[in-house]
């Protein structure tokens, strides 16, 4: 890569741009090359400026094949997207879609792009005091203008990529990745190829405009007022015509495919807020893995005396499932005739609790008493076990909250509770352990009911 020559003026050095001008190969050897250089020459861009004519004005020298790498912020400041905010933070608010981490003053938000990143991509650098710059609205869009400018003014057939500076997970520093692009070709995808060895490649997609986008980093700098490069060499990376129509949208990973979608403390409020009673389920299979995984997190709830009240029994066969919930719908069922009620009611409410004989898998918790206290006085062996139902019951809330986090529904129906007898004898269970309910498992059929707001204050008392 050749990143020093020509910086100064802005032109590619020897004139006919150097080894690998046209094909990428390089002059000795044939071996793969590129070069990539600043465009000097770029006035101060104000709101209603032709990128593409202030860049045809520089004198280039494009030929085809090249790729122009544009710094986001003039592309803002000649669509208008400079806004005076005295309040930075409101501006961050207005672009915000969704908070996807936050510490301190720091968010990471998605914006109204579609794109995850600090502050909303809303910046407070090289504009005038008291304003801020807002990315543009579409760049994808913008990058086809400034492609199509080139071509009518300078009749050459460009690549045209969009940057801005992001940071990312798990890496410190900051690099340059498109946030738009033009006849580009902004993914590489391997998959079905081979490497060197012969082996296949199952998952390799490269994000070639990113590569390009950092390449061209290298030499516009951050501060040192070049706001576009150019990359030659490499035009089998330039798609001709409208060959590009998904531009560097098709860069942004969707919801179901991100594994990291929130950060941790998020990740928790969220799995909370998601958490509803699901009734109607999919016949879609749950992953015993998701449920194990819930259970996991269900024991690390707090518990009395260094002890662990909880035991989960999952039933994963339909036949399991059948069994116990037929034994259940007896015993209410003469539970509901000794109580008087008519055979009508009786079928009415059978009816109503369907929802576990619905779910594609069934979780029974209970509560044992292992390592519980034994003091001979009411008072105190009360509030003994009203301390272990209570670890229970926090058990079953990181359950349910668990779930909800491997987007698996859920709903705890207490009918176990009042036929334990019943439940033990047909699961085969130790007559010490206390079913607590039965929680429902499965893929929601539609999506839940809204949870009524409710407001915290209301459930505080302050002293």
């Amino acid at each position: 890569m050749s990143g020093s020559a020509g910086v100064g003026d802005g032109r590619p050095g020897a004139g006919d741009g150097g080894p690998g001008a046209s094909d990428g190969a390089a002059a000795s050897g044939g071996a793969p090359s590129f070069q990539v250089w600043a465009l000097g020459g770029i006035p101060e861009v104000r709101a209603g400026d032709d990128l593409a004519k202030l860049i045809a004005a520089a004198e280039p020298g494009l030929v085809d094949g090249d790729i122009l790498l544009v710094t986001s912020k003039i592309v803002s400041k000649a669509e208008g997207r400079v806004l005076r905010a005295a309040d930075r933070e409101a501006a961050i608010d207005a672009e915000t879609v969704r908070v996807v981490a936050r510490r301190g003053t720091l968010r990471i938000v998605e914006n109204r792009q579609g794109l995850v990143l600090a502050a909303a991509g809303v910046d407070a650098s090289n504009t005038p005091a008291g304003t801020v710059l807002l990315l543009p609205e579409d760049s994808d869009a913008s990058a086809r203008a400034i492609r199509d400018g080139l071509r009518d003014t300078l009749g050459v057939e460009v690549g045209v990529v969009v940057t801005d500076t992001f940071g990312r997970p798990w890496r410190n520093g900051l690099t340059d990745v498109a946030i738009g692009a033009a006849g580009v070709r902004v993914l590489d995808d391997l998959r079905g190829g081979t490497d060197a060895y012969g082996n296949p490649l199952s998952a390799t997609v490269v994000a070639t405009a990113d590569e390009l986008a950092a390449a061209g980093d290298l030499v516009k700098g951050k501060a040192e007022g070049l706001p576009v490069a150019v990359v030659r060499g490499l035009r089998h990376v330039v798609s001709p015509g409208d060959e590009d129509s998904a531009g560097a949208r098709a860069l942004v990973r969707g919801a179901a495919d991100d594994m990291f979608r929130l950060g941790t403390s998020e990740a928790v409020r969220e799995a909370v807020t998601l958490r509803r009673t699901v009734r109607e389920f999919t016949d879609e299979p749950v992953d015993p893995g998701a449920v194990r995984r819930a259970v996991a997190a269900a024991v690390t709830a707090p518990a009395p005396h260094h002890t662990t009240p909880w035991r989960f029994v999952l039933l994963e066969s339909a036949e399991s499932r059948t069994r116990l919930l037929d034994a259940m719908r007896d015993a209410w069922i003469e539970d509901l005739r000794r109580d008087g009620r008519s055979e009508e009611s009786i079928a009415k409410r059978v009816r109503r609790g369907d929802v576990l004989r619905n779910a594609p898998y069934l979780a029974v918790p209970c509560l044992v008493m292992d390592g519980s206290h034994t003091y001979g006085d009411e008072r105190r062996d009360t509030a003994e076990r009203e301390m272990f139902v209570v670890a229970a019951g926090a058990g079953v809330q990181n359950f349910l909250v668990a779930l909800a986090g491997e987007r698996l529904g859920s709903a705890w129906v207490s009918s176990t509770m009042f036929c334990r007898s019943v439940v033990r004898e047909v699961l085969s269970l130790p007559s010490s352990w206390d079913p607590l309910g039965a929680v429902a498992v499965g893929h929601a059929a539609g999506v839940p009911r809204e949870r009524g707001v409710r407001d915290a204050e209301a459930f505080l008392t302050v002293r």
